[in-house]
This record gives structure tokens, sequence and C-alpha cells, in this order.
């Protein structure tokens, strides 16, 4: 069970828990602030200082508060409230400050779209993105997390630095253009059509089983567009397994989608899909910088899963509700 996105197993594994300070010399390891902890990105040698004497040194970061109202509709993933967030303040817009996510929209989230939400509060600059601890972290972690923990919350005098208000309710699915998650976009307002030649579903964002199946009910019973080629790479053994018992893998390649082990693979321009020259790509990875997947000539387009899958038939960028 070693072989997956670390991203995704540590939760999945109840390594990281509530109340838990972690680091990790990977940007994206700010997706643990999911299960109400805090946790952040180091560089190779802050790591091995904490390797060796279990102690690290950090300047405590400013706060921006993310109301989050409403309820969140159907079509709407975690990566539409990210990367909607994003657009509205930038891609510094919280440097070196946590992000920390309340509200009466809070329960409308699944543990799923915690955990994409808080992957991404680097691509804002974050330190760190943190969720209350509600019943719905107490149901994701209680059969994952072997040792005590002690969730932490705000208090009830907490200075911030800004404060952000979302409407979940109000969102539509986005898409973020090249070359920045911040150069966010409606589909519905694309007003020309954005062909593309490659679709990624999966990655430490928008890998787990959720997500599967969010693009699973999409494309089963679809092809994908003879252009287009669709790679789709659970997080996890366990997420890879559980896919193949309910179908979404059959669905995947019954649809024409090349089905990868877990693996980060294209989203760094490792391996798998990596882009050539003028390519366009829809991804539900957390990165579209130029040359990031491939060409430096190549874009990538950051979508949800939903859009993914539905983008990945009709070969052009589009909403779920355009694919009949």
């Amino acid at each position: 069970g070693r072989v997956g996105i670390e991203h995704v197993i540590l939760p999945e594994k109840g390594i990281v828990a509530p109340g838990m300070l972690t680091i990790g010399a990977d940007s994206h390891t700010c997706t643990y602030g999911a299960v109400n902890g805090f946790s952040t990105g180091v560089g190779s040698t802050d790591l091995g200082a904490a390797m060796a004497t279990g102690k690290a040194w950090f300047k405590v970061p400013e706060a921006i508060k993310v109301n989050l109202m409403g309820e969140k509709p159907a079509d709407i993933t975690g990566k539409d409230v990210i990367l909607t967030l994003i657009g509205m303040i930038g891609v510094d817009g919280a440097l070196y400050k946590s992000l920390e996510f309340a509200g009466p929209g809070v329960k409308a989230l699944t543990m799923t779209d915690r955990l994409t939400i808080s992957n991404m509060a680097i691509e804002a600059g974050g330190k760190a993105g943190i969720f209350p601890f509600d019943e719905i972290t107490k149901a994701y972690v209680d059969d994952r997390v072997t040792n005590p923990y002690e969730p932490v919350a705000a208090d009830e005098d907490a200075e911030y630095c800004r404060e952000v208000d979302i409407n979940l309710s109000e969102l539509k699915p986005v898409v973020a253009f090249p070359h920045l998650p911040g150069n966010t976009k409606r589909v519905e307002d694309i007003e020309e059509p954005i062909e593309i030649d490659q679709v990624i579903i999966g990655s430490c964002t928008n890998g787990r089983l959720e997500d599967m199946e969010i693009a699973a009910s999409i494309l089963k019973g679809r092809k994908v567009a003879d252009r287009v080629r669709c790679i789709v790479i659970p997080g996890s053994p366990a997420i890879y397994k559980e896919s193949m018992k309910r179908g979404y893998i059959d669905a995947f390649i019954d649809a024409g989608c090349a089905v990868s082990t877990p693996t980060c693979g294209p989203c760094l321009g490792g391996y798998m899909g990596i882009m050539a020259a003028g390519e366009r790509c829809v991804s539900t990875t957390n990165r579209n910088f130029r040359g990031r997947m491939g060409h430096v000539d190549s874009e990538v387009y950051l979508a949800g899963p939903q859009v993914a899958a539905a983008s990945a038939i009709l070969g052009r960028i589009v909403t779920p509700e355009e694919v009949k």
C-alpha cells in the first residue's frame, strides 16, 4: 500500500490528524489542513533539520478568514470553490498567510472537497489552508486515526488581516486559463470554443474516490473524443481497488481512457501525457504554469473532474450539462 500519491495516502491512512503540526518537503503538504491541522511545505534542509531535532522554525502567519455560505450545487466541486477563491485574491493573495475556512457553508463540503481546497492553498501563496473540526471531519478520522488527537478552533476574538465571502449557491463551474491558477473564468462565459488534445483526471488535488465517481458518472456509456487522450489516475491503491469494485475503471476503459497506477506522473511533466508544442490539456491538477506539463508552448487549463470528463467527451472545454 505504499504505492500512491503522498497527499492522498497520508489522510487516507490516518497518519495526519486534527491538531497536528505537519511539515513535508512538498508544497502541497498544506492538503492536511482539511483534517483540522496546520500543515505546510518546507525545503529539504528544513525537513532534514526537523527529522534530526524534531523541531522547526516558523513565523506565525497572519490569517485570512474565508466565510463560506449557502449550499453547494450538484455540479460544483471543491475545485470550483478554490479556483474561484484564487481568482478573487490572486496567486499571491495569501502570501505567508493562513487561509481559515469558516461559516455555515463548510458543512456543505465533503472531505474530498476540503482536501482539494486545502491542497491548493499554496496556489494562493498560502502557508496553510485550515478547516474547522466538525461531524464530517470526525466521521472521516474516527476509523483512520489511531493515536489520540485534539481538534483546534479559532479563538472567538481571533484577529484576521482580511475576510473573503463566498456564497457556494452562486458558484458555477470554472476553469483556470493558462498560465496561472488565478486566471479563472466561468465555463459558461467562454465565448470561443477551446479545442483540447488531452485530459488528466487525478493527482493529489482530484484523485480521490469521489473524483473517480464524478468522472465515471459522466463518462459511463460515452466515448472520449477521437482527438483527445484522456488519462485517469486514481490517487492510491485503495481508491484504485474500490474504483474497480464499483465499475468506475470499466467505465473509463470502455470510454477510451488510459487508466494509470497511482502516480503524480503528468502533473509535473514527469511521464505519461507529456505535452507537445501547441497542445492544450484540461487537467484536474493544481498548477498550470508555462511548461509545467511539457513543452513551454503547451497550455494547461485547470478544472474539476466534472468539467474535465465532459470536456474529454466533446473535445472542447464544456460543462457536464452540455454532454447529451
